[in-house]
């Protein structure tokens, strides 16, 4: 594939300090390429004025040569369960269209503190439950990949008189399907994703990104939406490692509007260029070895160890034996699914697999039946007022059981770590990037309790993740790696990631015949 600058966000920004292009004409380039790809479905609002503006203050900075940083004049985008002043924030559901929020999330607010211009606000499903960005009700998002070059020639080697190509577009993941389709289909260079259970790896895998989870209390949770989970945190989407340390850099840190966050000042990230990898230790967990794995992501995660071991790191085997639990066990109240307070508060216990009750009926159904009841003017009132401990002795039964899973799959990654081990490697997902008319011939909950395997105990434990884009399948589409790192260890974790992606060389996405223009933006 076409090799670029893995340092994409500060060559752009040279370029702007060095005027070879105007933040504006970056910002109209990005807004262009937006319309071109549409149809993908990856917004649900374009903020076209807004960046325009924000274009223009950007561009008097660099005239006067005050450009506040790396992300002066940079599009980018956040996913729709992010508060934004005066634009709308619809977490993909029909509860909450029209609610205009009268602030700025704190993780937006340092992002355009910075001089970053909001190209819009991207898809999801449904209250970011889910893993395909199929469930919102603005519908589902399309894989930019389905339009590369690289996926479309496999196909017509594979099928030359195959279906029509429109039908058999594939799922970008979920449930921050939008900000990776943005990121990925070149319309803006980072985006903002949640992550509850695998929510910004998942779909980071499935579309080539770089997509990272912070330790847990590293970045501020003010003002994104599921406020009620202890597992969810604000996930970064970019095409390459450096990229991803910036915006964290600019994220992680203490905020008085969220408690959990560290009190500690946190320095900027600058991740070193790792050159000799010989002192590390990398661990393998065997329990992430499941039948369902596909045997093209089992093989490259077998040579993505043996390229560690080959350059001198320590490569073992280590055991997470409470593992099975994060993904087997309904550590939900059963009661919750049928009452429309109840269906509420399994949206906002914002665990990803809240909504998987005991109820035999499909979950289109329930799901069906539960919006009838439900999302009345009371429900909006009530959740838009912050009382979501509705249902206080289930949620109650629900979080002790939960916490007590947690503290098992926690104390299994701690002693990992204090064996010695830096990284664990794993996969993210399990394939790649399925077609839509396939994904949707399961029900959300057996899908999303298989696409979180790899995912989920990473935010039980509060531990940092990253996912990384490593190779194209025999199909031509991305598959991603998972790298877990120790509490608050971002910035090494991050380190190894960084050296990881320079060693596989990852393509990049040629989406000519979508755009014709795509790679003169970059």
């Amino acid at each position: 594939g076409i090799k670029r600058s893995t340092r994409e966000t500060r060559s752009v920004s040279a370029a702007l300090k060095q005027g070879q292009i105007t933040p504006i004409e970056l910002c109209q380039k990005c807004l262009s390429l937006i319309k071109k790809t549409k149809f993908l479905n990856a917004y649900i609002t374009v903020t076209e004025e807004v960046a325009l503006k924000q274009a223009e203050e950007s561009e008097k900075r660099y005239k006067n040569g005050q450009s506040l940083g790396d992300l002066d004049g940079i599009p980018i985008a956040v996913k729709d369960n992010f508060s934004t002043s005066g634009i709308e924030t619809t977490c993909a559901s029909n509860m909450l269209k029209g609610y205009v929020p009268p602030y700025n999330a704190t993780v937006v607010q340092k992002l355009l503190d910075q001089g970053a211009l909001l190209m819009g606000k991207t898809n999801l499903d449904e209250f970011a439950m889910g893993s395909g960005t199929t469930d919102g009700v603005f519908g589902p998002v399309k894989n930019p990949w389905s339009y590369s070059k690289q996926y479309r020639e496999k196909r017509r080697k594979q099928e030359p008189h195959g279906e029509k190509e429109d039908s058999n577009w594939l799922i970008t993941g979920g449930s921050s399907g939008g900000s990776a389709a943005a990121v990925s289909a070149f319309t803006c260079f980072a985006a903002l994703g949640s992550d509850t259970g695998g929510s910004t790896r998942n779909p980071a895998a499935h579309c080539g990104l770089v997509g990272v989870k912070p330790s847990y209390g590293l970045v501020s949770r003010h003002g994104l939406i599921p406020l009620v989970n202890s597992m969810d945190v604000p996930g970064i989407l970019t095409r390459y490692v450096d990229d991803a340390a910036i915006v964290l850099g600019i994220l992680a840190g203490h905020d008085p509007k969220d408690s959990t966050t560290v009190q500690d000042p946190v320095k900027p990230f600058m991740l070193p260029s790792l050159t000799d990898v010989s002192k590390l230790c990398i661990g393998i967990p065997k329990e992430y070895l499941v039948p369902e794995l596909s045997s093209e992501v089992r093989s490259l995660w077998s040579n993505a160890a043996d390229l560690f071991e080959s350059e001198g790191a320590k490569v073992i085997d280590v055991s997470l034996p409470h593992t099975s639990y994060s993904i087997r066990l309904p550590t939900h109240p059963r009661t919750l699914c049928t009452s429309e307070v109840a269906s509420n508060m399994a949206r906002f216990d914002g665990l990803e697999y809240g909504h998987r009750c005991e109820i035999d009926v499909s979950t289109e159904a329930m799901y069906a039946a539960t919006r009838r009841e439900g999302f009345n003017d009371v429900v909006r009132g009530r959740i838009l007022s912050g009382n979501f401990f509705l249902l206080k002795e289930n949620y109650e039964n629900y979080f002790i059981k939960a916490q007590k899973v947690r503290r098992l799959i926690a104390n299994d990654f701690m002693n990992v770590f204090n064996s010695g081990v830096d990284v664990l490697l794993t996969p993210t997902t399990l394939s790649e990037a399925v077609p839509y008319l396939e994904f949707i011939q399961e029900d959300n909950r057996t899908r999303s309790a298989q696409d979180d395997i790899f995912t989920q105990a990473v935010n039980m434990a509060g531990l940092p993740a990253v996912s990384i884009p490593v190779a194209l399948s025999n199909q031509g589409l991305p598959i991603g790696l998972q790298f877990i790192g120790r509490a608050f260890c971002d910035q090494q974790l991050l380190t190894i990631a960084k050296w990881f992606e320079k060693q596989v060389q990852f393509p990049v996405t040629q989406l000519q015949e979508l755009v014709d223009d795509c790679s003169s933006v970059l």
